[in-house]
């Protein structure tokens, strides 16, 4: 803990670094997402001026050109290919009532990926896609999959492989202010230091993009969820975002929420929005 510690002083705490790229405010008279996304795709855009905002879609390769080619060969035989296969296979098993996961999902599930997370005005709350996808198999008589790897991973790959390249378009009702509400406290998790290194993910993941920190490069937070699940090199399978989530706390030193609890959830609704605009390109391998 002190090695971390004493990196993130000297390193990209030192740099005189921006902690926010953010202006509008942290509160619901303020803020304005909108804004939000542009003031983070500009400060992107000043930092590493030779990176076009498309390719942050590819996380910390985007910027990082030696990552960039073992990624690349890694590629050639994605990791994850044989999990796409298995959750096509899940996703087109019938449950004991006779209906199926395309029978919960707009266009059968198929081509949605970029539509999640969303604002439900019905139930006051966001809903990813892991999220829909054990309320789907709960609503048909299933018990629902754990959440984090395994099959839930491996559905949600194949959902998000028949999304490829659809643009990320999420909503933020201006109807109805609880969806601004949980936009804002997704956004206030973000910036928030937690945990015995007092860190927060803009610490890491906008103020140290691409700075090191022992063996790891920090990706950048555009773009970071466009390329979920992951299979991750590191744990030798496929993996949710939300279990990443939970992994990150654990590196500095606080303690996780559970996957899908409702502050993990407003998490991505806002850094799902500050990538509208970019392309779905999951399920994605990562070190």
């Amino acid at each position: 803990m002190r090695i971390i510690t004493g990196l993130v002083a000297a390193g990209m705490l030192s740099l005189g670094l921006p902690l926010q790229a953010a202006d509008s405010g942290f509160n619901l008279e303020t803020v304005n997402p909108e804004a939000d996304r542009l003031a983070l795709q500009a400060f992107y855009q000043k930092r590493y001026p030779d990176v076009a905002i498309e390719d942050y879609v590819n996380g910390i390769y985007a910027l990082d050109a030696e990552s960039r080619e073992q990624w690349e060969e890694i590629e050639e035989f994605p990791p994850y290919e044989f999990s796409i296969e298995e959750g096509e296979e899940l996703f087109n098993t019938p449950f004991a009532n006779g209906e199926s996961y395309a029978d919960c999902f707009e266009n059968g599930g198929i081509g949605v990926r970029q539509n999640y997370p969303y604002w439900d005005r019905e139930d006051g709350t966001v809903k990813t896609l892991e999220f829909a996808i054990n309320e789907c198999r709960e609503e048909n008589g299933e018990k629902p999959l754990k959440w984090g790897k395994g099959d839930i991973a491996r559905i949600s790959a194949y959902m998000a492989w028949t999304s490829r390249d659809n643009v990320f378009d999420i909503q933020i009702p201006e109807d109805d202010s609880r969806a601004l509400q949980a936009y804002l406290d997704g956004k206030k998790f973000f910036y928030t230091k937690r945990g015995q290194l007092n860190i927060s993910c803009a610490n890491c993941h906008l103020q140290g993009s691409n700075i090191r920190i022992r063996a790891d490069l920090p990706g950048p937070m555009l773009g970071q969820v466009t390329h979920w699940p992951v299979f991750r090199s590191k744990w030798g399978n496929l993996g949710t975002l939300h279990r990443r989530y939970a992994g990150c706390h654990r590196d500095s030193r606080s303690k996780p929420l559970k996957p899908q609890a409702e502050g993990f959830r407003n998490l991505e609704y806002f850094q799902t929005y500050m990538s509208n605009g970019l392309v779905v390109n999951g399920p994605g391998a990562r070190k």
